[in-house]
């Protein structure tokens, strides 16, 4: 500690007053020296004072140094200060004795002034460099924690928004994923107090089960629009088609485990989406599993689903009311449920009741994370490379791209100064994003093999706007949405072209922000070399050619001028 004069404290602990005048007058320009003439008088003055530092005799009578360092290392409270011994036995056994104690250093006997004060400066700094550090790695992990959370609860927002856009394409409200959320939290928390299932449950990250829910729909995003939005009863044929979303979502899944090394909140996502249609029968699909052959994630995901769907409206129903959704899980507790969740479920239906699940959800305190930010994004940009038609590995080709890019961009001075204050990792993740409006587009137009008409094109070029809308949303979501601003910038105008006639704004030169004129390059060479529904790939050597004539009308002249010193390499991503 520091005195009000700014001076560090110094405790000289001596039996021999021709010692402490000596170390007084050493260092009393410099520090505040108390003196003490035995180890019993130091421990009165710690009662009062924590010192920087402690001189401390070894041979001094009742209580010799080695017992004071003994009890000052056994106390929180004086075990971090430093000490120093005095000492004018300079055998190598005394010196092991001490500092195997604890000391610091030695000092031997008769000390001179200017080497006492060396010694003293010496580990004063150290122990302020040790505070400095400490206080760093506090302040670091406060703020990796804060950071942490920010991530998680963004991931949480991200998947939710878009679980939710798959649910209900026309629209950015639902209210299903959420709700089918908070059924599972409390049916699993009713589950462990009636001892069912106990075993398997808590060998689970509940957390994470709960969050991956979310996307026990995601295959939806395959299903053609006027059989997922069909007011009346489907045919034969279209329900078969609707039961493929199953599949469809499995598939999606899988995708992006080969992307990461941390899976299990695919796994249960994967399991959810493959089984919660299953029925305890054995009539349900898409495998047609009985009974304990379903997995326990579909089980418990079957009934919250079907609780939702029956007490809320869907195209081709009204709502029904809590009663009557009840009256028919019933009916159907040993058919189409599991029978002892069934048996809970309809112990605790009052709970599942209108504010109650709001309440008790709050109390359970929702719990969820995710492995990282970067597989949440994946399965966003895995879902939309499904709906567009896009071949797997198209995202990690455009990371790929990107970083090509930026890394260029990284030694000419002109854009080094803002690309370096940017977060390169997380920009490239959260380009993955830069798509995801196209959730709104009817699948009929997204993978149309002709060319688009008017009408159809000003519908595709909406994506853009609602982009940024979704990512808006989500950061309304979130305490901290400044994590979202590269996707929101990216989503909003990788559409624009240097010459103002691009989309949605028109904006024209260095009014487009430099992450819309990066991307603008990077996407439209991606969708040069890849095959689409209206065209086949272009050659490397074709797209380059094209992005260098559209030089200064599409594309900002500079960029395209750096684009061409690391085409070639963009070349070997395509090969990789």
């Amino acid at each position: 500690m520091t005195t009000n004069n700014g001076k560090e404290i110094i405790i000289l602990v001596d039996d021999d007053i021709t010692n402490l005048l000596i170390g007084m007058n050493s260092l009393s320009d410099k520090y505040n020296v108390l003196t003490a003439p035995s180890g019993k008088k130091l421990f009165v003055l710690l009662e009062k004072m924590q010192p920087d530092l402690i001189l401390l005799d070894i041979e001094m009578p009742e209580m010799d140094g080695y017992e004071v360092i003994r009890l000052l290392k056994r106390s929180e409270k004086t075990a971090h200060i430093p000490v120093l011994f005095l000492t004018a036995q300079i055998d190598p056994e005394s010196e092991v004795k001490g500092l195997n104690l604890g000391a610091v250093d030695y000092v031997t006997k008769p000390f001179s002034s200017e080497l006492l004060l060396k010694r003293v400066d010496l580990h004063i700094q150290l122990e302020k460099q040790k505070k400095e550090l400490i206080r760093y790695n506090v302040n670091l992990e406060n703020e990796v924690t804060r950071k942490t959370q920010t991530v998680l609860e963004l991931q949480n927002a991200i998947l939710k928004t878009v679980a939710e856009l798959v649910e209900c394409r026309d629209s950015v409200t639902g209210g299903h994923i959420e709700r089918t959320q908070r059924y599972l939290s409390l049916l699993l928390g009713f589950l462990l107090d009636h001892g069912v299932y106990t075993a398997e449950l808590l060998s689970w990250d509940i957390g994470l089960f709960v969050m991956s829910s979310q996307l026990h729909d995601v295959g939806k995003i395959a299903i053609k629009d006027d059989i997922l939005m069909k007011p009346g009863k489907l045919t034969a044929e279209e329900f078969e088609e609707m039961k493929k979303h199953t599949i469809f979502g499995v598939d999606i899944i899988r995708r992006i485990e080969g992307n990461t090394s941390d899976n299990e909140f695919l796994l249960y996502a994967e399991a959810l989406a493959a089984s919660h249609h299953e029925k305890w029968d054995g009539t349900g699909y898409p495998y047609q599993l009985k009974g304990s052959d379903i997995p326990l994630h579909g089980r418990l995901m079957a009934i919250v689903d079907v609780y939702d769907a029956l007490t809320n409206v869907r195209p081709y129903k009204e709502a029904l009311t809590h009663e009557e959704s009840v009256k028919i899980i019933r009916e159907e507790n040993g058919a189409h449920f599991d029978p002892l969740i069934g048996d809970v479920f309809l112990a605790h239906e009052k709970e599942f009741q209108g504010g109650e699940v709001e309440k008790l959800h709050a109390e359970a305190g929702g719990r969820q994370h995710s492995n990282t930010l970067s597989s949440t994004l994946q399965v966003v940009s895995n879902i939309m490379d499904v709906k567009s038609g896009v071949d797997s590995g198209h995202t990690e080709s455009m990371r790929h791209y990107l970083r090509t890019f930026l890394n260029i961009l990284l030694c000419h001075e002109e854009y080094r100064e803002e690309i370096s204050t940017w977060d390169i990792d997380f920009f490239l993740i959260s380009a993955q994003l830069h798509d995801v409006g196209k959730i709104a587009i009817n699948n009929s137009i997204l993978n149309k093999a002709g060319e688009l008409t008017e009408d159809e094109f000003q519908n595709v070029r909406e994506h853009a706007d609602f982009g940024v809308k979704v990512i808006q949303q989500i950061k309304d979501n979130v305490d901290d949405g400044s994590l979202l601003h590269h996707a929101e910038v990216l989503a909003g105008s990788h559409h624009e072209k240097w010459d103002g006639t691009g989309y949605p704004l028109g904006l024209k030169g260095e009014y487009i922000p430099l992450q819309g004129r990066i991307m603008a390059i990077v996407d439209v060479y991606a969708a040069l070399v890849n095959d689409r529904p209206h065209r086949g790939r272009k050659t490397h050597e074709e797209a380059v050619e094209i992005i260098r004539d559209c030089s200064g009308t599409h594309f900002d002249p500079d960029l395209v001028e750096k684009f061409m010193e690391c085409e070639e390499e963009f070349a070997k991503v395509r090969t990789e």
